[in-house]
């Protein structure tokens, strides 16, 4: 056994950051979970103490430890990657501004609809191949510089929750290629542009803008006050590694050599990323999603993101945990849960129709509306809780084909990950609204092997990307699950009657605003 025989993927949410370890061939050896904590005011704030997401991050390094014999002396190699959009400001002796903005933050939402209607819009977005909302760093400074000027005032650098930890791991003001650039470059450069900067008013900030690294060819040194922190050897190699969804997808297996592959994180949220080659992509007219760069060679994920996916199905479950908690019967959310498929199995495909615009702040991909809401078309005394089940799941199925829709040619394969993927019933609703194969991948913890990926890399266990996902994604993908013909053919009439619904909604959405 080499004595270096680990890489540390670290993978940084919202709500939990995780720390990883895997084997050189990309087996998980160990996990540790430390919670992580945000604030929310009325105003729309979205807020997270940085030194706190630093202190637990080491936190959760020393934790692994504890799982792992000798793992400073056998780590090869740290990577980390985290929550993507946010504003991460550093001033004097890198230390916080002011707490985090996150991606959750929505006060930025006026600045948002001023900026997209200026004559520089489109071709600000043909640039990013990113729609601009409130979640993006652009946004938030722009609306700063208007509203907060006096936190730009005492700022030396703007970064993202990534590029933070990667701060304290290594004393170095950096970010990725991949944030960047959806932010304030061009995908097919992965270089900051000026034409973006300007329309996003920001010119006068640009030196806030870190230098861009690409973690696949450079490493820095985990600093000495790192190494107290966390555990590990100083002069470790750590790499900064591309923002949390892409590490993501590429872990789960968005690409794999295959054109026109894509993967959906059907969690809480709703993630559906599509590889193509940086000159296929589909610009749709609309403004909206995001094109991501993956560490492949002129390859990118095309991105589009609902606000809501399986916290529809739990709005669903909750209302039911109510009513037998009220007649005194003990039940839990994940006993509901685990009833899903059997409530499944019990209804008939296609008699409802569900719209799971569930978040108070609305919908985000494939289109832009805060005061869209969820409904369900075509209640009768009939139904019961089964159909109201398999309504919300075909309503997310129905939100997946409206994403791949509005990125171009429907994939010809879907890879899935997240807890639900687990249901065999819902893996089947989503192939046939999809009208593809879907397959998932056994792997655990995908956005920190991603990153850890990046590591073996840029630590030369693998000559190439390529390399590294046949041993580290390919063999975890399972057998293709091919759709039920008769089942697509129901849901593609049911589709039509969605988005013919949705957008005629939109004018009754604003009556409740």
């Amino acid at each position: 056994m080499s004595s270096t025989d680990v890489l540390i993927g670290i993978d940084a949410g919202t709500s939990v950051i995780k720390s990883v370890a895997f084997d050189l061939k990309g087996r998980q050896i160990a996990v540790a979970s430390i919670r992580n904590q945000y604030q929310s005011d009325a105003d729309g704030a979205a807020t997270q103490d940085m030194e706190r997401t630093w202190q637990d991050c080491a936190r959760s390094l020393r934790a692994l430890a504890e799982e792992v014999p000798g793992l400073a002396e056998r780590t090869l190699g740290i990577s980390v990657t985290a929550q993507g959009d946010g504003t991460w400001l550093v001033g004097k002796d890198n230390q916080p501004v002011t707490d985090a903005w996150l991606w959750l933050d929505a006060r930025s939402a006026p600045t948002v609809r001023d900026l997209n209607k200026s004559e520089n819009s489109r071709a600000r977005f043909e640039s990013t191949g990113t729609g601009l909302n409130s979640c993006q760093q652009g946004s938030q400074l722009a609306h700063m510089s208007r509203y907060a000027p006096e936190l730009l005032k005492a700022t030396d650098c703007a970064l993202h929750c990534k590029d933070w930890l990667y701060l304290n791991l290594t004393g170095v003001r950096a970010t990725d290629p991949s944030e960047a650039s959806f932010t304030f470059g061009d995908f097919r450069t992965r270089q900051y542009s000026d034409l973006v900067i300007d329309a996003l008013e920001l010119s006068a900030y640009r030196s806030l803008l870190p230098d861009i690294i690409d973690g696949s060819d450079i490493t820095h040194p985990l600093s000495v006050t790192a190494s107290r922190l966390t555990g590990l050897k100083a002069g470790t190699p750590v790499t900064l590694a591309y923002v949390d969804m892409v590490m993501t997808a590429l872990g789960a297996g968005v690409h794999t050599g295959m054109d026109n592959a894509a993967c959906s994180v059907i969690g809480s949220t709703g993630v559906h990323m599509r590889s193509v080659e940086a000159e296929n992509v589909y610009l749709n007219s609309e403004g909206t999603g995001y094109v991501i760069a993956l560490p492949v060679r002129n390859r990118v994920t095309q991105v589009q993101t609902n606000m809501a996916a399986t916290l529809n199905l739990d709005w669903l479950l909750n209302i039911a945990e109510d009513i037998l908690s009220s007649e005194g019967l003990a039940s839990s959310h994940n006993s509901l849960v685990s009833n899903v498929d059997q409530w499944l199995q019990q209804s008939q495909p296609g008699q409802l129709l569900y719209h799971p615009y569930i978040s108070a702040a609305g919908e985000r991909g494939p289109f832009v509306d805060a005061q869209a809401r969820a409904s369900f078309i075509g209640l009768s005394y009939r139904h019961r809780f089964h159909d109201l089940v398999r309504a919300v799941v075909e309503g997310l199925g129905m939100a997946v084909r409206d994403c791949y829709q509005a990125m171009g040619p429907i994939p010809q394969e879907l890879r899935l990950t997240g807890g639900a993927a687990r249901s065999v019933e819902l893996r089947s609703i989503l192939a046939a609204c999809v009208g593809a194969p879907v397959r998932i991948s056994s792997r655990l913890e995908a956005g920190a092997a991603g990153a850890a990926m990046m590591s073996a890399v840029a630590n030369g266990v693998y000559q190439s990307m390529e390399d590294c996902i046949a041993d580290w994604v390919t063999p975890l993908l399972g057998d293709k699950e091919c759709a039920d013909e008769h089942l697509v053919n129901r849901y593609t009439q049911l589709y039509e009657a969605y988005v013919e619904t949705r957008t005629s909604l939109a004018r009754i959405w604003e009556k409740f605003s």
